[in-house]
């Protein structure tokens, strides 16, 4: 039979499973991550079997100290739900759409509802980051950057001119990002440095801070671990208590969960995960520059993954790949969702499952829309445990020679 309990219900119990805990050890857990002082332990645990049932909702006081005692977010346990449409929401706004916009940018002067139009434009750009090929979505990117960039030379106010930069910043960004999910490092890297100058121009933290992100991003892909750590904390001096900073913090969190030092990773986790949960939540979840609370599970997951705490790891990509497929099996987030299957393989693979763990595999591989660095770190470690424990499998070697071949740039 189908589980029929609440997503939140299901996920107490596994990540308590995944844990080897107890429903009165969980509670004891819960109590130490208190502030104040809590009902009694059979009291707790009559709750604690009601949550898990699905048959009681924790409040607001309990659900941030459930997520604290798993080591998330509030709103990764308890989403909140909603999806906007940038196009209809362009033209809802400001009555104009994308051939009106293009038709009041050749003008010299730039009005408030042309500045609107803009702002939801490079938006919903970067809303269809996780899902539009990356061939059309650098595409439109590079174009809209091109025109944006074109408007600092004309009749602008000075905060105009300061958004107009920031607008141009996000534009390359996004550009720089897609860039480099093709393989294009190159590119991705000269784009990134015109994001960083142009968020320098506007002293918008925000965009500074990103392009310190994608600094880290690269190192992390590419082996330079130490500069991954430096990028993160350069960035998070830079963004303070903006999201950007989160992050940035999981970007250094992986590093230091390369390198094997475990202390260092959980005090990054822990940072960036205290600052999340002090954060407002996000607008608009779709904007890949926005860190939307579902991420921090996907930030531990790897992490958990390179740790070697393998249950953990699988009960996180569970939920990445849960909170990131849509009711009618639509995934929002195919890229997230891939690297969770590579972790899905990974245990498999420990567990002696061979079919299940290439099975896994070759999901992740299947996407249209891929980060091709990302994809091919996270699969490396599917790949290494393979070769060394089932080289001589004819299902390895085919699913070896299918990753070179769909991961090379």
């Amino acid at each position: 039979m189908a589980d029929e309990r609440p997503a939140w219900a299901r996920r107490i119990r596994a990540e308590r499973d995944a844990r080897g805990w107890s429903q009165a050890k969980a509670v004891r857990a819960l109590r130490t991550h208190a502030d104040v002082g809590l009902p009694s332990d059979s009291s707790l645990l009559r709750r604690w079997k009601a949550w898990e049932a699905g048959d009681n909702e924790p409040d607001e006081f309990y659900r941030p100290l459930i997520a604290k005692t798993f080591g998330t977010v509030t709103h990764a346990f308890f989403p909140k739900s909603g999806k906007r449409d940038g196009e209809s929401e362009i033209v809802a706004v400001t009555g104009m759409d994308t051939l009106d916009i293009l038709s009041r940018l050749q003008r010299s002067d730039i009005d408030g509802a042309t500045m609107d139009a803009l702002r939801i434009t490079v938006d919903r750009l970067c809303s269809e980051y996780a899902y539009m090929p990356s061939v059309q979505l650098v595409g439109e990117g590079r174009a809209w950057l091109r025109r944006v960039a074109e408007l600092r030379n004309g009749r602008l106010t000075f905060s105009q001119h300061r958004e107009i930069l920031t607008l141009a910043g996000m534009l390359a960004l996004l550009v720089g990002c897609v860039e480099y999910d093709m393989g294009d490092r190159r590119a991705a890297e000269a784009t990134r440095l015109a994001a960083l100058s142009l968020g320098t121009e506007a002293d918008n933290p925000d965009v500074t801070g990103w392009a310190y992100e994608m600094r880290a991003w690269f190192g992390l892909t590419s082996g330079d671990y130490k500069g991954v750590i430096a990028a993160s904390q350069a960035g998070i001096e830079v963004a303070g208590s903006r999201s950007v900073a989160v992050q940035l913090a999981a970007q250094e969190a992986k590093a230091w969960a390369r390198i094997g030092d475990r202390r260092q990773t959980e005090v990054s986790l822990d940072k960036g995960r205290q600052l999340l949960e002090s954060l407002p939540y996000p607008d608009n979840l779709e904007n890949h520059f926005v860190v939307d609370p579902s991420k921090y599970d996907f930030y531990v997951m790897d992490c958990y993954r390179k740790l070697g705490e393998q249950r953990m790891a699988e009960t996180l990509a569970n939920e990445v790949i849960r909170a990131s497929t849509d009711f009618d099996g639509t995934e929002r987030a195919p890229m997230r969702i891939a690297e969770a299957r590579v972790t899905l393989g990974v245990v498999a693979a420990q567990d002696g499952d061979l079919r299940g763990a290439i099975e896994q595999g070759k999901l992740a591989l299947s996407g249209d829309r891929k980060s091709l660095p990302s994809l091919r770190m996270v699969s490396q470690d599917l790949a290494s445990f393979l070769t060394k424990n089932y080289a001589s499998e004819s299902e390895t070697r085919e699913y070896l020679d299918m990753l070179r071949r769909q991961t090379e740039s």
